[in-house]
């Protein structure tokens, strides 16, 4: 079975088995210098490895979100299942029918309207109560005496 393993510069590593476990146990610092490290190491390569592959994949659509990406054109018509913020990372975890996508809290990402919709009216999962989510439920409120204005 594949996972990620992250081995930290003072040599202690932990292993996940999947992005979602990772994104809830490091902070933004960390997922930052993770990005970084994977851009450098393997840029535009081809890669081979399953995880590799995931890992640079989500980490691209979450870093350097593509308007002209297939991520974003497969969104549509697709109902959202979960919608989760992973406080320590900032980052929003959403789950459609057949796919998911990571999105760093502070940027703007090509959502077209219909699945803003839906993932605003999905009921929003947290680690713990924050400043993050009481901006989020602000938005939500906005949003619904406003729906245009997102």
């Amino acid at each position: 079975m594949g996972y990620f393993q992250l081995i930290r510069a003072d040599g202690s590593s932990k292993r996940y088995s999947s992005m979602i476990w990772m994104l809830q146990n490091i902070d933004r610092e960390d997922l930052e210098t993770l990005w970084k490290l994977v851009k450098a190491k393997h840029g535009n390569t081809r890669l081979e490895e399953a995880y590799e592959r995931v890992l640079r994949g989500d980490l691209k659509v979450m870093f350097e979100p593509d308007v002209e990406s297939k991520v974003w054109r497969n969104l549509q018509g697709h109902n959202v299942t979960v919608w989760k913020l992973l406080s320590s990372s900032g980052v929003h975890f959403v789950r459609f029918q057949n796919l998911h996508i990571f999105m760093l809290v502070e940027k703007k990402y090509p959502l077209t309207p219909a699945t803003i919709i839906k993932t605003l009216n999905k009921k929003l999962q947290n680690d713990h109560w924050n400043e993050m989510c009481y901006q989020l439920l602000k938005l939500m409120t906005k949003h619904r005496k406003n729906p245009g204005s997102v």
